[in-house]
């Protein structure tokens, strides 16, 4: 049996909830492809984890004055929750304060990688904040990106995704206090890479990296590739297993890209992995983590889903707004169908978009007044036609022909926008909703068949051939929309999910009395 499909998300930081963003970006989508390729058959992989020692768990620990431990377990309990509700279904979901193993293997690869000499020890101008009498690193320093001048925290430009070392920004601050840092030497320890050049141009050219990301990369290497700090002196995170560093915590870098490789567990690699991320988490999956594994001796063919920022309509650039719209309240009010479908065609692909609720409104209207209508009245017609039963009879009707061919031949493209190396989900949803308007327009094209005196039994084919469209449905919208797929499925009296395939177009069995809910199909 071939090794799963590895399909990895963002590890989100644990010092707030998830907003729209967050599933616009990585994790709906990524949702998306393990559907589909499960329902395939295709053995999948398909992990997470939280970023609970990231600086900004700190820092936002010491503005509310709690624990840090605290912060961290509230907000990865929020996020997790928010996940199952929006219907994204990890494999593993890393814990790293609980997960046991976690920290000795984490700590154990770091000892290895400085006694091999792939980390090592270096002394840089570091900021510090005299008020706070704090080494500042991570979320602790905020300041002007030296590459791009975009608003940046200390160690990664979120704008341009190029690494900094904290004493390299413009006019670092202290996040606290907002006093100006102080430059101070520091010693700590780097991942030096630029012995990784050739192996690093060789993987990225073989990748296929999109465009923006691949522009990185070849920068990265034009300007010499810089040393990554995975180290720093912290009072969170974990501690350096190194002599010499005794108040050192591991970078949240270093961490977030070894995590992904606890969570595959100790399974052998797979033939391919898939890396969802926001291109300001590009450098950890696109140069760290592949430098992870070179410096033990393996390689990883491994493929790109590129998001940018989903942000708010009035939020500054780098900067934010402070007004977030949160994944809970979006999905108690509208369903995980509504909001599902809602990202992936809002989905910011090769550009920044913003979040509009009036689009999040409409994508509500279009389940409402396409999907819901239509199938509301096709089992209001099977109720009073057919007692609720399936009729006897096979797939006809009018048009019936031209649009069984319609369909098929959309499924051969929304097949190419679910698979790995077409992904477009944004067009498997416009594909879905055509194949919809074209059932819906079908349905009310033939509708009079049922009162021609001259044939009785004309509109029953009319009636097999709409629910044999529905049952299709109910597999190839499931990538998208779960929820009301597998509600569409049971109300079909079929099994929920399986292969986005043409074996899905047959109605019920004539004579299967049919559970359409009391409410929406699709929503609510």
């Amino acid at each position: 049996m071939s090794t799963p499909v590895w399909i990895t998300a963002t590890p989100p930081a644990t010092h707030g909830e998830l907003h729209v963003g967050h599933l616009a970006g990585p994790y709906v989508a990524a949702d998306v492809l393990a559907r589909f390729l499960r329902a395939e058959g295709e053995p999948v992989r398909f992990t997470t984890g939280t970023a609970d020692h990231a600086s900004s768990v700190h820092v936002r620990a010491l503005r509310a004055g709690r624990k840090p431990e605290e912060v961290a377990e509230g907000y990865r309990a929020a996020i997790t929750s928010d996940w199952l509700r929006s219907g994204v279904e990890f494999d593993h979901i890393v814990r790293p304060r609980q997960d046991k193993g976690y920290r000795g293997r984490l700590t154990d690869l770091f000892r290895q990688l400085y006694a091999d000499g792939v980390i090592a020890a270096r002394t840089r101008l570091t900021p510090y904040c005299e008020p706070c009498g704090r080494w500042l690193h991570g979320a602790h320093v905020t300041g002007t990106c030296p590459h791009c001048a975009a608003a940046c925290e200390g160690g990664m430009c979120h704008e341009c995704a190029r690494p900094n070392d904290g004493g390299d920004l413009l006019d670092p601050r202290c996040a606290l206090c907002d006093s100006p840092a102080v430059p101070r030497r520091c010693r700590r320890l780097y991942v030096p890479l630029e012995p990784y050049r050739e192996a690093l141009a060789e993987y990225w050219a073989g990748t296929g990296l999109p465009p923006r990301l691949a522009a990185l990369c070849e920068s990265l290497v034009e300007d010499g590739l810089p040393d990554i700090a995975v180290s720093h002196p912290a009072e969170w995170g974990l501690s350096v297993p190194v002599d010499g560093f005794p108040e050192h915590r591991i970078d949240g870098c270093f961490e977030a890209a070894a995590m992904h490789l606890f969570g595959h567990g100790d399974r052998p690699l797979p033939e391919r992995a898939v890396h969802f991320c926001g291109f300001g988490h590009a450098f950890c999956h696109a140069v760290l983590l592949p430098v992870l594994l070179f410096a033990q001796g393996l390689k990883l063919p491994q493929h790109f889903c590129v998001n940018e920022a989903y942000v708010m309509e009035d939020e500054v650039p780098g900067r934010g707004s402070g007004r977030k719209a949160w994944a809970l309240d979006l999905i108690t009010e509208y369903g995980s169908d509504t909001l599902r479908r809602h990202v992936l065609q809002a989905r910011p692909l090769g550009r920044r978009t913003a979040f509009h609720a009036d689009r999040l409104a409409a994508a509500r209207r279009e389940l409402d007044e396409g999907w819901n209508d239509w199938l509301a009245r096709l089992f209001a017609a099977v109720r009073e036609e057919c007692a609720g039963r399936a009729p006897e009879a096979l797939p006809g009707g009018s048009g019936w022909e031209v649009l069984e061919r319609r369909l098929l031949r959309g499924l051969e493209d929304l097949r190419e926008a679910y698979s790995p190396d077409a992904f477009d989900p944004r067009r498997a949803v416009a594909l879905l909703d055509e194949m919809v308007r074209s059932a819906a327009d079908f349905g009310h094209v033939n509708a009079h068949e049922a009162h021609r005196p001259t044939t009785a039994g004309r509109h029953l084919p009319v009636l097999a051939a709409q629910l044999a469209v529905a049952r299709a449905l109910g597999a190839w919208a499931r990538p998208v929309m779960p929820e009301g797929a597998d509600r569409l499925a049971a109300a079909l009296k079929a099994r929920p999910g399986g292969p986005v395939s043409a074996a899905a177009l047959v109605p019920p069995a004539p004579g299967t009395r049919l559970a359409p809910p009391s409410g929406p199909v699709f929503g609510f």
